[in-house]
């Protein structure tokens, strides 16, 4: 767990789904005809999952994971931070606590997708540009 200006980053395998839900609607990827429910399944298959706690309001503020398969490449997926909480350093808390739990299991190789705008914040804790490399993405015509 790591502790800075009263906010907390914990490593959790369960966490209430409509927070999360919350989260995700704070970082524009909710849909909401999907079901909360299926939140835990997603917390729990995580390589890591974070959540940054404000304990004086007794709520979560931020939230990031790490999908992997433990051995050799991981991902960032999902880093947020509620936009009150935005500037005071709770996303490098929490992207800190993540990549030094994929550290020390020996996931060197660790990727994410930027949103347009946040470069600056990402380059800042180590990570660079792969050039010559496209992030792509599958989209299912028939689904």
């Amino acid at each position: 767990m790591m502790e800075e200006a009263g906010i907390e980053v914990r490593l959790v395998n369960v966490w209430d789904v409509e927070t999360i839900a919350d989260l995700y609607r704070a970082g524009g990827w909710w849909n909401e005809e999907w079901d909360p429910a299926g939140l835990g399944a997603l917390i729990a298959g995580s390589f890591a999952f974070a959540v940054a706690v404000d304990p004086a309001a007794e709520r979560a503020v931020g939230m990031g994971r790490v999908i992997s398969d433990g051995v050799s490449d991981g991902y960032i997926q999902d880093l947020v931070v509620l936009p009150g909480y935005r500037g005071r350093g709770v996303g490098t808390m929490i992207l800190s606590t993540l990549l030094d739990y994929c550290k020390t299991a020996g996931v060197t190789w660790v990727a994410l997708i930027a949103e347009p705008g946040t470069e600056t914040f990402y380059t800042a804790l180590g990570f660079r540009r792969m050039e010559e490399h496209v992030p792509m993405r599958w989209y299912p015509e028939d689904w």
